[in-house]
């Protein structure tokens, strides 16, 4: 420092803080060799507080207001300093203003998913984010802790710091909930005041600070998306996570009513809407069936036959018919045999089925041969007329 900045502080005696940038927590007022003469002007404005210093003791520290430092407010400093009868011009001491008011725009998020357990998807990473607000609650403790010997704190300089509180405070909070994931994000508002508390107990004692509010944005995997979007059960099996669905009656009923809906979706009752409703009326009895006599077994009996599925009808083959223009199917002969009575098939309808080389007419088919046989004309079984008689 020069010689004119020394005069200059030298002339000075008023300590003030004028900060616009609401992102500084901590500044500490520039002196001349931290020297403050007798009767300077302390100026403390709303949202600060003013602590004197003095070899790394906290002295003094002064709300918002407007005083004359004099021996008579500076106790603390007088005893430290040793003045019994007051202070010659000038004295040394740090003087650092504090910001008390809330820091509302620090941004958080867990650097990586945490685990939790899910009745229906057994083990669920969520991500969490949100805005912290925090200020200085006890600047001895902040003093200490965080500022040291810097001339000023920033809030960039303690956010990371704040971040890892809050993602422990998070899995913490989660672990303790016994929550599954789409409870959680289904109760955000109030997990957030009690991760708000989790945070709270973790700062004030340790780093003098305190906070106010916490909002926290719970987000689930895509999979998990859109089994609460499409029904838990389809949302898993597309996503690929069959195996972890407790359930499986869920899901084959899922199933079954999906594909009736988009049966029954067609304009104007298509062929195919048809002829799926019939099949899948027969498919959704037998398992309505099973599912009822199931509920009736032990479970254990019950999850040996959910583990070993039954094997599967001997259909015989399944033919794919053109219907306007669309390929439909596959249908079973039973299904064909229908199609025909109702008129939405004839003998010319196209068919194919799995080894033949190609597209055919129903009617050409061996194996469908049975559908268009018709009875031969009944046998004439009336007696000869007899000759007439002899005259």
């Amino acid at each position: 420092m020069g010689l004119m900045d020394k005069l200059r502080n030298e002339l000075v005696d008023i300590i003030e803080w004028i900060d616009d940038s609401r992102t500084t927590l901590a500044w500490r007022f520039p002196r001349y060799q931290n020297e403050i003469k007798n009767g300077a002007q302390l100026i403390v404005r709303e949202g600060q507080k003013a602590v004197f210093v003095y070899r790394g003791s906290l002295a003094d520290t002064f709300e918002p207001g407007h005083y004359e430092l004099t021996s008579e407010n500076l106790p603390l400093l007088s005893t430290l300093q040793g003045w019994k009868h007051g202070f010659d011009s000038p004295f040394r001491s740090e003087v650092y203003f504090i910001n008390t008011r809330p820091v509302t725009d620090l941004r958080w998020g867990t650097p990586t998913p945490v685990t939790v357990r899910d009745p229906d998807f057994k083990m669920v990473q969520v991500r969490a984010n949100g805005l912290c607000v925090v200020k200085v609650d006890d600047p001895e403790i902040f003093l200490r802790e965080v500022i040291g010997t810097d001339s000023s704190v920033d809030i960039d300089e303690i956010t990371e710091l704040l971040r890892r509180v809050i993602t422990l405070a998070f899995s913490d909070m989660v672990l303790e909930s016994g929550l599954g994931a789409i409870d959680l994000q289904g109760k955000q508002i109030e997990l957030s005041a009690k991760l708000r508390d989790f945070v709270a107990e973790r700062v004030d004692d340790e780093y003098g600070l305190a906070i106010p509010d916490i909002t926290m944005n719970i987000s689930l995997p895509d999979e998990i998306t859109q089994a609460m979007t499409r029904g838990v059960a389809k949302g898993v099996e597309e996503a690929g996570f069959l195996d972890n669905v407790g359930d499986l009656n869920r899901y084959q009923q899922a199933k079954a009513a999906d594909a009736m809906v988009i049966a029954a979706g067609n304009e104007g009752g298509s062929a195919m809407g048809d002829m799926l409703s019939m099949g899948m009326g027969v498919a959704m009895a037998g398992q309505m069936a099973n599912t009822m006599g199931g509920a009736m077994q032990p479970q254990q009996q019950q999850a040996q036959q959910q583990a070993v599925p039954p094997p599967l009808p001997n259909q015989g083959p399944m033919f794919h018919v053109a219907m306007n223009g669309q390929q439909a199917g596959p249908f079973s002969i039973e299904q064909m045999r229908a199609g025909l009575a109702n008129g939405q098939m004839t003998p010319e309808s196209q068919v194919w089925t799995a080894g033949m080389a190609g597209w055919a007419a129903a009617n050409t088919v061996p194996a469908l041969q049975t559908l268009f046989a018709t009875p031969p004309p009944l046998p004439t079984d009336a007696p000869p007329t007899p000759p007439p008689a002899a005259e």
